[in-house]
């Protein structure tokens, strides 16, 4: 299969209803190399660069309380930063970049996802398409 390793994705794809910062950015532990008092960051397997994560809860509507807030992984080589919180908001609408999926099995047995990204920003305005002749006539 073609297919092997993290799945690239665009960020519309995982959030089309966007996404909220509800936390702070955090290092990524590796427990593997870590021991007792000895924290060692997590290290990106394809570039070697640090792992960071943040948690975040997706706007979607229909999705259940459980199922809302998930934590994106960063590949960074220093500590990201969220934007600023918009006005009046009590969480900082984000989006990513470069954003990949990785399926795995939980310790439930069930499927899950683990989030990746190589940049964390304040949303774009979209431009809405152009309308086409047809819709002009």
């Amino acid at each position: 299969m073609a297919l092997q390793g993290p799945i690239p994705v665009q960020f519309g794809h995982v959030f089309p209803y966007g996404c909220y910062a509800v936390g702070g950015v955090e290092m990524v532990k590796d427990f593997d190399a870590s021991s007792g008092d000895r924290v060692v960051q997590a290290r990106d397997k394809q570039t070697g660069e640090l792992v960071w994560q943040i948690p975040v809860m997706d706007a979607d509507p229909s999705l259940k309380a459980a199922q809302k807030t998930v934590a994106v992984k960063i590949v960074s080589p220093v500590q990201p930063v969220p934007p600023p919180p918009a006005n009046g908001m009590p969480f900082t609408p984000v989006e990513f970049d470069g954003m990949t999926v990785t399926p795995y099995v939980n310790a439930a047995g069930r499927l899950a996802y683990s989030i990746k990204s190589a940049d964390m920003h304040a949303p774009r305005v979209h431009a809405k398409p152009a309308a086409s002749a047809k819709d002009a006539a």
